[in-house]
């Protein structure tokens, strides 16, 4: 049995008779599996490196039953879950590289180190895979903007996530940014990052090779971070600030070093398995990469470099602090490897060898500080089947008439509310604080429907977005699932890119909760039966549950990153209109559709009802239409409708090109306020120069999807009359700068 290393850590004993493992979160009946594996009770390191390879934020326990009803394959794929990202081929053997995780609590504690070292562990997922990190994205949600403690946490982590990225020299290219009162004390902070690669730089996470040696790289290992798995799996509380030590600090200049010595590395082809250590640190990295070969590992935590003095085996095991590596090569490349990193200015260690027995082997000053094996840590953590159960609110909103508010006659006023709702209104007070140019890759930059960076030396180009419309998915989590899917596939067609596949980040309440699992449950069958509809699988991503304040769960928030292929740059296309004189079509069908819309709770301060629904055949045949179209070079700029329907999107499209435009809309029985504010899904804003107007329509016809043309792009106002009635008159200046204020107006 493994001996104690310290009299400040529990006996084993210590930790059955007094229960210390249920402070790591570990059930009774887990506790007892864990003694059955071991066929003894766990000293204090064992029970540690339980803890966190069985909490959610590492086995996804809860999740698991729920995340395989999605579709993981396609022909495009080269590698989906279970890596430390995906992997889609296009063409010419090169491949995109893309995931999304989650930083939330730390974000919530220390929002500045939180979203930072969220920022710097998804960018190390994808260099890990060998690939060349391109951009970063996000997906940020707050509590409402007036409250300080939101103004705090809104302004630290914009402030992390810019001041990593741009010292690591990655543009941040897009994302979105939401505020509602059910996010209030537990900010959501989602983490993208999109990366190239060649199809024979491709690696894996694996150990390979008995006798082979393992090498850490990166900083030496401190006490930051120790637990963070843990506390990524629970809810906050009151008492989460005590957890503050639980944040890890990160340094983007050290890794930036660790990325250009790693991406050496591949190229020199001597690598055989490499993988960051990112949740749960040197715990999760060795366990994972052993148990992915088939094998066992032995470390030696008396080479691990360390910061701190008389760091325990079960410390320098949980720590999380950032920037470090694991890796194993054969022992005739041992000084190849070391001569790369030692060029970087990098620590690299030999800590540890690859064995054939199947167990993870701790030894710390001269002793056997664990053993513990392989399979039990990674392939038999429990998986848990929830209660589900339909929530009281979800049957009361389906007696709700979201047409029944009186109808608002001052539409321009109306307009300029939902221009300025926090959620709607202009972020480039927040991207402006992001170095989205660097590299010079980056064609489209924030602010359009989606973000496009080229592929250097060839014409194709990415196309990508990260999207979730919480309301919807709380009022309807099933119909809300299949909208952010729908959503970010519009936005990356409207940019003239081909959906690939996606990666999503599951933002849920506590799955102990049966409301909450149902949430969950019927969101990931709308995501999935859309992927499956829309032919984009989910090739990762990641969960986070226990998302909680004093009032509930937070909105059920399940983000979807996508990612398209531009077959040719001469289809880029933005949402500004272009060209005075160009005709604007909108596609697709108006309905009296009000629920969870930006219109309802700006204007009318509720979200209640049902969202909009959505047919996944009719939403596939307007996709494939426009994608059609703009690379037949028919469309001049598109955009998609969604908060803030067709009025915002309008006005989106007059500020973006810096036009006005004059608008006759008829939305047959509907009244002027629905029309322009609805949130109906499957349209689409395009426009068009006349002398391509005949073969658009055309082409619109013939596949079977309806439009109506609705005015001209001309002048510096935008005028809109719905029914032959006019109903929103302003100068576009006016619309823009009501637009643009709102943000810095709340930040002051």
């Amino acid at each position: 049995m493994a001996q104690q290393l310290t009299a400040k850590e529990p006996t084993a004993e210590q930790i059955a008779d007094q229960q210390i493992y249920k402070q790591m979160g570990v059930t009774d009946d887990e506790y007892a599996k864990i003694c059955g594996f071991l066929g003894r009770k766990p000293n204090y390191t064992e029970i540690g490196v339980f803890s966190v390879m069985w909490s959610e934020h590492c086995s996804y326990k809860n999740s698991k039953p729920v995340l395989r009803k999605f579709p993981v394959t396609g022909p495009r794929v080269l590698m989906g879950p279970g890596e430390g990202a995906g992997i889609v081929d296009i063409g010419d053997n090169q491949a995109v590289v893309f995931k999304i995780e989650s930083h939330n609590h730390p974000s919530a504690i220390e929002p500045y180190q939180g979203a930072a070292t969220g920022v710097g562990g998804i960018i190390r997922d994808i260099f890990s895979m060998g690939a060349r990190p391109v951009a970063l994205l996000n997906s940020l949600r707050f509590g409402k903007p007036e409250s300080e403690r939101v103004k705090y946490l809104f302004e630290h982590v914009v402030s992390g996530i810019a001041g990593y990225g741009n010292c690591i020299g990655i543009p941040t290219v897009g994302g979105e940014i939401t505020f509602d009162e059910s996010y209030e004390g537990n900010p959501l902070v989602n983490a993208m990052c999109v990366g190239l690669i060649d199809h024979k730089d491709i690696q894996r996470g694996v150990a390979k090779g008995v006798g082979n040696p393992v090498f850490y790289v990166g900083p030496a290992t401190g006490r930051d971070g120790i637990h963070g798995a843990t506390f990524a799996s629970e809810e906050l509380t009151a008492e989460s600030e005590a957890k503050r030590p639980a944040v890890q600090v990160g340094d983007p200049f050290m890794e930036k070093l660790v990325m250009e010595a790693c991406l050496e590395l591949i190229a020199s082809g001597i690598v055989l398995g490499i993988q960051d250590m990112g949740a749960a640190g040197l715990t999760c990295s060795s366990a994972e990469m052993a148990s992915k070969a088939g094998n066992g590992m032995e470390l030696y935590l008396d080479e691990v470099p360390q910061r701190e003095t008389g760091m325990t085996a079960y410390e320098m095991m949980l720590s999380e602090s950032q920037e470090r590596m694991l890796f194993v090569v054969e022992p005739k490349d041992e000084a190849q490897a070391r001569e790369i990193f030692e060029r970087w200015g990098l620590i690299c260690a030999k800590v540890g060898k690859v064995t054939d027995d199947g167990r993870l082997k701790i030894f710390h000053k001269g002793e056997v500080a664990a053993d513990m094996p392989v399979y039990a840590l990674v392939d038999e953590c429990p998986v848990y089947n929830k209660p589900s159960a339909v929530p009281a609110y979800y049957e009361a909103n389906a007696s709700v008439d979201t047409n029944r508010y009186e109808e608002v006659t001052d539409l321009t006023g109306a307009l300029k509310r939902v221009l300025a709702s926090p959620t709607v209104a202009s972020k480039e007070w927040v991207y402006n604080q992001y170095d989205y140019m660097v590299r010079t890759s980056t064609a489209v930059q924030p602010g359009s429907d989606a973000a496009v960076v080229l592929v250097p030396g060839t014409r194709k180009a990415l196309a990508m977005t990260t999207d979730c419309n919480s309301k919807f998915v709380y009022l309807d989590p099933e119909v809300g699932g299949a909208i952010a899917l729908a959503e970010a596939a519009r936005n990356v067609v409207c940019s003239g890119a081909e959906p690939l596949a996606i990666t999503d980040n599951l933002n849920f309440g506590s799955p102990e909760k049966p409301e909450i699992f149902w949430q969950l449950e019927k969101a990931v069958d709308g995501m999935a039966e859309a992927c499956r509809k829309l032919d984009t699988p989910v090739i990762g991503g990641n969960v986070s549950l226990y998302n909680e304040n004093a009032k509930g769960a937070i909105y059920p928030t399940p983000v979807v990153g996508m990612v398209g292929l531009i077959h040719d740059t001469d289809h880029i296309t933005t949402q500004g209109f272009k060209r005075e004189g160009d005709i604007i079509v909108l596609l697709g069908e108006t309905r009296a559709e009000l629920g969870g819309s930006e219109f309802q709770y700006a204007v009318h301060g509720v979200t209640e009802g049902r969202p909009p629904a959505i047919d996944l055949d009719v939403e596939k045949k307007l996709l494939d239409a426009v994608l059609s179209a703009i690379q037949g070079g028919l469309v001049a700029s598109a955009h998609d409708l969604s908060e803030g329907g067709l009025a915002a999107a309008l006005a989106e499209s007059c500020i973006s090109g810096r036009l006005g435009a004059a608008v006759e809309f008829a939305a047959e029985g509907l009244r002027s306020d629905i029309a322009l504010f609805s949130e109906s899904q499957s349209r689409i804003l395009l426009s068009a120069s006349t002398e391509k107007a005949e073969a658009l329509q055309a082409l619109l016809a013939d596949a079977g999807v309806p439009y109506q043309v609705i005015g001209t792009v001309g002048g510096t106002d935008l005028n809109i009359s719905v029914n032959g009635t006019a109903a929103v008159s302003s100068p576009v200046e006016q619309l823009q700068q009501v637009w643009k204020d709102a943000i810095p107006c709340l930040m002051n």
